[in-house]
């Protein structure tokens, strides 16, 4: 992992979604180690057809600061790596070529292409972000 660049703030997400607007975050230990292999559904016991990732890249509808919008998809999955007691997981910046759906509806993706890890700083950046800026935890029917 040496050679994989570390973004330390949320300005360095940005910077690099920017240039690559495919980008794609996924909480794993490594996902070099994942090659060849998909996702778990858990509930189903099946195997994915690819890795499950939350998109950087914001959708065309989005009106908001790209910023929000990345705090946002950082912080969607971000307790699977506090969860995680065996090995610690990381937020880690890939793209690929989206081959399905998960069960989530998340894009899942084959032939990955690493492109960075987030630090902690960032990813402490993004949740003061998104809590400072959305109404966190607020669903349709509240």
């Amino acid at each position: 992992m040496s050679d994989t660049p570390r973004l330390s703030g949320l300005s360095d997400v940005v910077a690099l979604v920017c240039e690559r607007p495919d980008a794609c975050v996924r909480y794993s230990r490594d996902p070099r180690s994942e090659a060849g292999r998909g996702s778990m559904d858990t509930e189903s016991g099946l195997e994915l057809p690819g890795l499950s990732v939350n998109p950087l890249g914001a959708e065309a509808w989005w009106s908001r600061p790209l910023q929000d919008w990345i705090a946002r998809q950082l912080c969607q999955y971000r307790h699977l790596a506090e969860e995680d007691d065996d090995e610690e997981r990381e937020a880690w910046v890939i793209a690929g070529r989206e081959v399905g759906r998960g069960p989530d509806c998340e894009p899942l993706l084959a032939d990955v292409e690493i492109l960075a890890v987030v630090a902690e700083d960032a990813l402490d950046e993004a949740e003061a972000r998104y809590l400072d800026v959305f109404d966190a935890g607020r669903g349709p029917e509240d």
